[in-house]
């Protein structure tokens, strides 16, 4: 239950205020649904120095980036004018709008982001190598959204912590209201084995699935799954990533650093740096150039935290609506409002088998997940906490002079109690009807409508200039950095990762 008085201490521009940031990843592919394989587009600068625009794991992977906004509008807009400026510069090629990817080809013929010769760039080129032999590539060209979330006033690093237990406690009602990957290609799992169905030739789903990306074919590890992370504290979480930083874990050590002169990976730990973790939300503090991520938490706290669930909504031409945004304003200040108690292994076994019941099977009638010691009805927890969100709109739309907070609400009441309205439900629905059922002629359908749609919407001139300009900047600042190595690859990997460099 919230206390009224806790959501009575937010100060009115507190609630004007929430600072937001998105993170929005995307296959580019061929106007036949394949994906492509070309370089990262000259135009768009360099993927190492772009502050908005860059690739994730992937050459073919773009990762657009905003700034922090305080307004869920302001913050779309801008991740709009990023959409436009990438369709004008990538030619036929397209956006691929859902999570799941589209055709694929063989493992190695995904190529893996390039960054330049120096040092910084060859280390996230050779993680991303070490990451294919880890996992290989068909997994890491899913695609999501990261929301990064922080309040305009300072807040304790414990508070964020609570936040992040109670998020991960009710992650699975995300997945039931925004999970949008009910379906996949079955290039995907070539050669893996599975428990999908065929929906026809080419396309393998499960009937009452939110989100296949969250799901045990997606974006996880098992190896990653006996890292049993607490998340009581700053000290009992960096306890544990050091560990996982630091302990040679033996099937990667039999990948080995290198094969002959060639990198394959960047350590034999269980994680090679911090980025590998594959929470569904993390503690985050904007790093200083060459500054380890853990070490920047320890030393100045938590500054924000990156939800990581989210699937693109191939509805939407940008991946999220609005509408999206500010449920997700609601529920993060629900979770930091809430009664917040400390986690045991016990219960982070259960929050994991809760989220994966919810991403194979979220919309089955009578679906019960674990709560404590009992199971209850999804439908009846969902409708609690969604019901305890209510007053927190009502606080957000007081203080912005709104009834927006309280409309996504409404619509999200409305989904638990109609699952076809859900956007995994609608995903299905519009593959049959339109589609024969095919999963790439759909998302191809939808991705070639929102470029028309973005590339239709104006461009002011000083906006088009100013992305001309952060491309050059860019290259520029490549060069520069190229220009400073002083040291060779290896002596870098090693001074990078030295573990004196994860404490304060």
């Amino acid at each position: 239950m919230i206390d009224p008085a806790r959501l009575a201490s937010l100060p009115r521009d507190v609630l004007q205020s929430l600072r937001r940031g998105i993170e929005k990843e995307s296959l580019r592919v061929r106007p036949d649904g394949m994906l492509a394989t070309t370089p990262h587009p000259a135009a768009l600068g360099s993927a190492l120095t772009h502050s908005r625009i860059t690739t994730d794991f992937s050459e073919s992977q773009l990762e657009l980036i905003t700034g922090v906004h305080t307004g869920a509008l302001s913050c779309l807009e801008e991740l709009t004018e990023i959409h436009q400026v990438v369709y004008r510069a990538i030619g036929d090629e397209l956006l691929w709008c859902a999570s799941m990817p589209c055709g694929l080809p063989v493992d190695d013929a995904i190529p893996l982001g390039r960054y330049g010769t120096s040092n910084v760039g060859r280390a996230k080129n050779v993680y991303r190598m070490g990451l294919s032999h880890r996992y290989g590539r068909r997994m890491q060209t899913i695609s999501g959204i990261h929301y990064n979330f922080s309040l305009p006033d300072p807040r304790s690093n414990d508070a964020y912590f609570a936040l992040i237990r109670n998020f991960r406690r009710s992650a699975w009602l995300l997945l039931y209201l925004f999970g949008a990957s009910p379906a996949v290609c079955s290039s995907f799992v070539a050669g893996r084995a599975h428990e999908l169905q065929p929906l026809r030739d080419g396309t393998l789903y499960l009937p009452h699935a939110t989100s296949l990306r969250m799901g045990r074919l997606g974006y996880q590890s098992d190896a990653q799954s006996s890292l049993a992370v607490s998340y009581n504290s700053l000290e009992s979480y960096g306890a544990s990533l050091q560990e996982a930083l630091t302990k040679p874990y033996p099937p990667y050590e039999k990948i080995g650093i290198r094969d002959g002169g060639d990198y394959r990976q960047l350590a034999v730990s269980l994680l090679q740096i911090e980025n590998e973790f594959y929470g569904t939300i993390r503690p985050k503090r904007v790093i200083r150039p060459g500054e380890r991520p853990l070490r920047a938490l320890r030393e100045r706290g938590v500054e924000y935290v990156e939800v990581r669930l989210m699937d693109l909504d191939p509805f939407c031409p940008i991946g999220i609506t609005v509408g999206t945004v500010r449920f997700l304003d609601v529920f993060l200040l629900h979770c930091l409002l809430s009664d917040s108690p400390p986690d045991s292994p016990q219960e982070l076994k259960a929050v994991a088998g809760n989220k994966q019941r919810v991403a194979a099977r979220g919309r089955e009638p009578g679906l019960r997940l674990t709560r404590g010691s009992e199971e209850v009805l999804l439908v009846e927890w969902s409708h609690q906490i969604v019901a305890e969100c209510v007053p927190i709109a009502a606080a957000l739309d007081a203080a912005n002079g709104t009834t927006v907070h309280r409309d996504a609400v409404a619509v999200a009441l409305a989904a638990l109690d109609d699952p076809d309205t859900t956007p995994s439900a609608r995903v299905l629905q519009a593959m049959a009807r339109d589609h024969g059922n095919s999963y790439v002629r759909f998302v191809l359908a939808q991705s070639r409508a929102h470029r028309d749609t973005l590339l239709q919407l104006p461009l002011a001139a000083e906006v088009a200039e100013r992305y001309t300009r952060l491309a050059e900047e860019s290259r520029v600042k490549q060069s520069r950095i190229e220009a400073a190595d002083t040291i060779p690859f290896e002596a870098y990997r090693q001074l990078y990762l030295a573990p004196v460099r994860l404490s304060e």
